[in-house]
């Protein structure tokens, strides 16, 4: 038997559904059967994350939404902040992604690239005009509120267990980066 699963189009529950059904096997029926069956176990999503404010309106399905509809480079500039603490200076951004081996961003692309946080933040933030990402030109630092940050955490750890929900590809909105 042969089974060929895309991963890049497929969602999780469809290649198990696919791999039970080629097997055979309806996970329904045999649970079923079981005196004590195990609970068929849910794949998280953003709506086990708080609808609870943070600060703002911004909560922990917002801040997930977010992260999964901005395009890969403004995501990982986000990820990096977060890994930092949610402070950090334009210079050590910028040096990070110029040879990243993932994600390279010139450069000279790193305010364009994040033009789609901005972009986001308008269709699926709260309804004040609180921004997940500050941008101080004067001193030259990127800052997310303290809050945020820990949110934003949770907001990864589920990105990273359902990659599935992430937007992928550049798309228009990246251009230029």
């Amino acid at each position: 038997m042969q089974l060929t699963i895309d991963t890049q189009t497929d969602t999780y529950e469809q290649a198990i559904a696919a791999v039970q059904s080629a097997c055979g096997v309806n996970p329904a029926a045999v649970t079923g059967s079981w005196p004590d069956a195990p609970a068929l176990a849910l794949r998280p999503g953003p709506a086990d994350l708080s609808g609870e404010e943070l600060w703002e309106g911004w909560t922990d399905q917002l801040l997930f939404d977010t992260v999964a509809s901005v395009v890969p480079g403004a995501r990982a500039v986000l990820r990096r902040l977060v890994e930092l603490g949610g402070t950090a200076s334009y210079h050590d951004i910028h040096d990070h992604f110029a040879g990243h081996p993932e994600t390279p961003i010139p450069r000279g692309r790193i305010g364009g690239t994040l033009t789609s946080i901005r972009a986001v933040r308008r269709r699926v933030g709260p309804d004040n005009r609180a921004d997940v990402l500050e941008r101080d030109e004067r001193a030259r630092i990127y800052r997310i509120e303290p809050v945020l940050v820990e949110g934003l955490k949770r907001a990864f750890d589920l990105a990273d267990t359902r990659p599935d929900l992430l937007r992928q590809d550049a798309g228009a909105g990246e251009q230029p980066i």
